[in-house]
């Protein structure tokens, strides 16, 4: 099940960024995926999920926006470290 949401976008933005209205939905979508899981909000699947990819294409699309796979603190990895 899924749910629609409309959102008001300038048509300026569709050839800004050299999108159609799909692509420009999926690009929105992946991009809000990634920050979110960025932000620790959203699992790597739940991500994926949202985004409309799989796991895969995700961690891919984590590469190209620069955000690491592995959502852990370093400090987290020092502590590791150091036992």
């Amino acid at each position: 099940m899924s749910t629609r949401i409309t959102l008001d976008v300038p048509e300026s933005a569709f050839s800004a960024l050299r999108q159609n209205k799909a692509e420009f939905a999926a690009e929105l979508r992946l991009a809000a995926a990634v920050k979110w899981y960025e932000l620790g909000k959203l699992s790597q699947e739940k991500a994926a999920e949202l985004a409309g990819v799989g796991r895969v294409a995700f961690i891919e699309a984590l590469d190209r926006f620069q955000v690491s796979p592995f959502q852990v603190e370093p400090n987290e990895l020092a502590g590791e470290a150091d036992s």
